[in-house]
């Protein structure tokens, strides 16, 4: 099989492969004998050992059986399924218009019980108004270089933001200050935005925590996630759209929240953050 043509795929196949021989090395056998214990061809087992062949769920579990290592096989499944489509391009997910992007999440948000969103650029996608949505997308937009349906996908965005309003469902934000401030749209669309925050702020389903400018860190601002129950998150950089599903990376996500959680402020100090920025703008 030809390396994928992405290389971000491509990595994490060579990535699950590199795992596999090592976890082969540390039982203490060769591919020789790996492929006795498994009855495999021994080509199939170089295949798999360096990522010519992408292994399936059962062959990975029967590796990790075979090097005595049933512990490691959830992760190594989730990676591999992971590969995949962990690391999605923008520009494909946006080729189509943004009215897409916005629409292809709404049955995930769906079937999600406990939301936790992490945000330390723009207020998060739940918490906006119709006039930042459609600042900030339209700014996207021209920024990408997409077809124009910002309008469209505003309106997905707002339809979609009507699971906030659903009992059932309980989200925990964690905002940096600094969200409160930067200006991406006009003064009147800020207010309104900040004024919308406030009110968000009391329903029940919903805790907001804003980590001020001045607390002593106990970890770093990091790019925006959000993870979704115990089983996804969804980590955006400027390239891609990267979904990571490993046991073990949600895990990891769910404590840098927790700890970015217990520095924030919440309540009327969270509050008072949120009027300050209102009462800066000029």
């Amino acid at each position: 099989m030809p390396p994928h043509p992405s290389s971000s795929v491509q990595q994490a196949r060579e990535a699950l492969a590199g795992r596999l021989r090592e976890l082969r090395r540390e039982a203490g056998i060769s591919g020789r004998e790996l492929s006795v214990r498994l009855r495999w061809s021994d080509s199939k087992v170089s295949r798999i050992g360096n990522a010519k062949t992408p292994p399936s769920d059962a062959d990975i579990r029967a590796w990790c059986r075979a090097c005595g290592a049933d512990d490691q096989a959830p992760d190594l499944i989730a990676a591999n399924r992971q590969s995949a489509d962990a690391h999605i391009q923008w520009k494909r997910l946006q080729r189509g218009g943004l009215r897409h992007v916005q629409g292809s999440t709404e049955s995930l948000y769906r079937r999600t019980r406990l939301f936790r969103v992490y945000v330390s650029d723009v207020i998060p996608g739940f918490l906006q108004t119709p006039g930042y949505a459609t600042a900030l997308l339209s700014s996207i937009a021209d920024f990408r270089g997409t077809p124009d349906d910002v309008t469209e996908a505003v309106n997905v965005r707002m339809r979609r933001n009507a699971v906030l309003n659903n009992a059932a469902h309980r989200f925990s934000f964690v905002l940096e200050e600094s969200v409160l401030r930067y200006r991406l749209c006009t003064v009147e669309t800020m207010a309104a935005q900040l004024g919308h925050l406030l009110a968000v702020m009391d329903l029940q389903n919903v805790a907001v925590g804003i980590v001020p400018f001045s607390s002593q860190r106990t970890v770093w601002p990091m790019p925006t996630f959000t993870i979704f129950d115990e089983t996804r998150v969804h980590a955006d950089t400027l390239d891609a759209a990267s979904t990571l599903t490993q046991p073990s990376q949600v895990d990891l996500y769910a404590r840098a929240f927790d700890r970015l959680s217990q520095g924030s402020a919440r309540g009327a100090a969270a509050r008072s953050l949120v009027t300050s920025a209102l009462s800066s703008l000029d």
